[in-house]
């Protein structure tokens, strides 16, 4: 049986392909940060002209603009981590749902990801669209801002 036919093996490849997308996104944030921190110090020189000071705390302000990133990236790692993927009949977190030919994970809300030839993205337990599906089931139909959608899957 291979990972398309499996569902616990496919839901396994999208759930590690989503903690290794936001895993990419934290880091290319903490390098943001620490790259923005490093511009914010002065040297050792005595003496600094306003240019010298200016430049660093623009580097220090936007150092600042990216902790909010990098902690956001922690806090959904740690809600991938602690989330239950095990196989769900209803729409809820945890569940990766296909509806009119669309894949969502119901967990945190990501860009898209492909896998296995079909793309993904993230959804929050807070979004609008979850909130119109939570609790269905596969077969079930519901409206969202004027478009109908037929749940097709629910890993």
């Amino acid at each position: 049986m291979t990972a398309q036919t499996d569902p616990a093996a496919r839901k396994k490849a999208i759930i590690d392909r989503l903690m290794a997308l936001e895993a990419q996104e934290l880091e290319a944030a903490q390098a943001h940060h620490e790259a923005f921190l490093k511009e914010s110090q002065l040297d050792d020189r005595e003496v600094h002209d306003k240019d010298d000071i200016a430049a660093s705390r623009e580097s220090a302000d936007l150092a600042a603009a990216f902790d909010g990133p990098v902690h956001a990236h922690h806090a959904k790692i740690d809600v991938i981590e602690n989330t239950d993927f095990g196989p769900k009949q209803t729409v809820e977190p945890g569940a990766v749902v296909k509806l009119n030919d669309r894949h969502f994970v119901v967990c945190v809300s990501t860009t898209r990801f492909d896998v296995d030839g079909d793309t993904y993205m993230g959804i929050s337990p807070q979004s609008p669209i979850y909130l119109a599906m939570a609790g269905l089931q596969t077969g079930d139909v519901f409206t969202h801002n004027g478009t109908e959608f037929e749940i097709q899957e629910i890993l």
